[in-house]
């Protein structure tokens, strides 16, 4: 049915002036001006939408986060908020018995941070061995950089103390040589990729009730980002199966399962709400684990410890080049400067060699520095920045990495500045897909203590709003169809219980999504 939206702020992306009206017709959207101009386009059987004094804007669009990761922590127990080593096993045991899990299945958490533990350190197999001595315990970190297994998870996954270290990763070890159960970066995830799956029943009711929470976030084009042969088979079934409710972009992981994307270009467009945008991977770890690769040490490190890279030049050198030669987008990981330097020093190399990349895009980008983004947008690189960090860690990297260079995080003013198309994503599941919350972030810059943190790279509601809209769209190459209001384009819409560029800045996180409309059609409502 055709749909007349009147009565409320209707923002288009196209202007930071407010609409009057907008008209959709067959999922897109027809026409959009003042009221008179819009209501000459409607026909008789026409149905007026009074949004009574509340905001109509283009969806949100996810520029990166792991829609099957989200599907796959429903499974899990909640960490989230844990406060110390007696709260996550007092969760883990109250599952194991609501749940039923026998001692031979594997008892999994997710969601703990360390800095938020009264004990300011992650726990070890000894901790987990509480909630169930005979059985394997596997949590992992809010990063999902790291996590921490119990004794019998060590045997189930065949660790010893003579086991040597994974390239990019580090088993954690007690004074006598015997492993703790700490698992960081590449050892955690080969651990984590031999968690048992569900079933088949249970994997598609977790699917529809991650996407949902994307649609109750006013989210409808969602990112797979780190795509792999289970994540595949899961995505591409519902796709032929009609099961996906959002856009579904997904990136495979370029060092396991870069076949993804050459053996299937049936799903280089769309087909079932799924297509292949191109490849990822992974070239350090995370700040507040202090993983991240930096080009200066963290603080509080004697031995000038600056973090590790995830893959030498050479391996990162053989991807890059692969991805700009298929003419595939690829999206690269990096937390600290050091990372990003790898990578923008190797994609000028590529350049400088007569390629030219497809709108790469820089993950996270924590503490890309200012003299790296006039070379970002020289290569047209796009930061995706995970700006709702000074949110959930800001006082951790003040901590980490000192005020100066905390302050620095996510420099979106700095981005801008440069003529950089910057994108905010929450890396879900890390943190919820909770897009009031990065808007308020990126405005604001307020850690979770209320310190302001980089006054300096603060940016205004519209330039929050552009992030995970229209430059998300361009970020996907669709920003000719989603991303804006403008005759012609999807009609992705969501509408907010206040107008976002209205309300007092520190009330922005407080924004409510009360409906969220795929192709003209409403997918949630409040």
């Amino acid at each position: 049915m055709d749909k007349l939206y009147v009565n409320g702020p209707i923002l288009t992306m196209e202007r930071e002036k407010p609409e009057q009206a907008l008209l959709v017709c067959g999922g897109r959207i027809e026409a959009v001006g003042s009221r008179a101009q819009v209501e000459e386009r409607c026909r008789p059987h026409t149905q007026t939408v009074d949004l009574e004094g509340r905001a109509l804007l283009p969806a949100f669009i996810d520029p990166h986060s792991h829609l099957t990761a989200v599907a796959a922590t429903l499974r899990y127990v909640s960490l989230e908020g844990a406060r110390s080593f007696d709260d996550i096993v007092a969760r883990l045991t109250r599952f194991r018995q609501e749940r039923n899990v026998s001692p031979d299945q594997w008892l999994i958490g997710f969601g703990y941070d360390h800095n938020q533990l009264r004990e300011k350190r992650h726990p070890d197999r000894r901790v987990l061995d509480r909630a169930a001595e005979d059985g394997p315990v596997l949590i992992s970190h809010a990063s999902g950089h790291m996590g921490v297994v119990s004794t019998q998870g060590l045997v189930r996954l065949g660790l010893a103390a003579d086991t040597p270290d994974p390239e990019g990763g580090r088993l954690g070890r007690g004074e006598d040589g015997s492993l703790d159960g700490y698992l960081e970066e590449t050892a955690f995830i080969s651990a984590s990729a031999n968690m048992p799956p569900p079933r088949q029943e249970e994997s598609d009711r977790l699917l529809e009730e991650a996407q949902r929470l994307y649609l109750r976030h006013g989210i409808t084009t969602v990112q797979d980002g780190l795509t792999k042969e289970e994540e595949w088979t899961l995505l591409s079934s519902a796709a032929q199966r009609a099961k996906l409710l959002v856009d579904t972009v997904c990136y495979p992981a370029m060092k396991e399962c870069a076949h993804l994307v050459t053996e299937h270009p049936e799903y280089q467009s769309y087909s079932g709400r799924l297509r292949i945008g191109g490849y990822k991977i992974i070239l350090d770890g995370s700040p507040q684990g202090r993983t991240a690769w930096l080009s200066q040490p963290y603080e509080g490190e004697q031995d000038g410890y600056r973090g590790y890279p995830a893959l030498t030049d050479a391996e990162a050198e053989g991807y890059i080049r692969r991805a700009v030669e298929e003419g595939a987008q690829l999206l690269a990981h990096c937390n600290g400067d050091a990372a990003a330097e790898q990578l923008i020093g190797l994609m000028e190399k590529a350049v400088a060699g007569g390629m030219t990349p497809r709108r790469p895009v820089m993950i996270h980008a924590q503490t890309v520095r200012r003299d790296q983004l006039s070379r970002m947008a020289a290569l047209q690189m796009i930061p995706s920045f995970f700006i709702a960090h000074i949110h959930y860690w800001g006082d951790i990297h003040v901590k980490n990495l000192g005020l100066e260079r905390a302050g620095r995080i996510s420099p979106a003013r700095s981005a801008g500045e440069a003529g950089l198309r910057y994108t905010f994503h929450q890396d879900s599941p890390v943190v919820p897909p909770d897009m009031p919350l990065t808007l308020s972030c990126a405005v604001n810059r307020r850690t979770a203590s209320g310190r302001l943190l980089g006054q300096e790279e603060q940016i205004t509601p519209y330039e929050a709003l552009r992030a995970v809209t229209i430059n998300a769209a361009y970020q996907y190459f669709e920003e000719k169809e989603k991303g804006s209001l403008a005759p012609g384009k999807r009609a992705d819409l969501v509408i907010l219980d206040r107008d976002p560029l209205s309300v007092p800045a520190e009330e922005l996180d407080r924004l409510k999504i009360l409906e969220t409309i795929k192709d003209g059609e409403t997918v949630y409502q409040a």
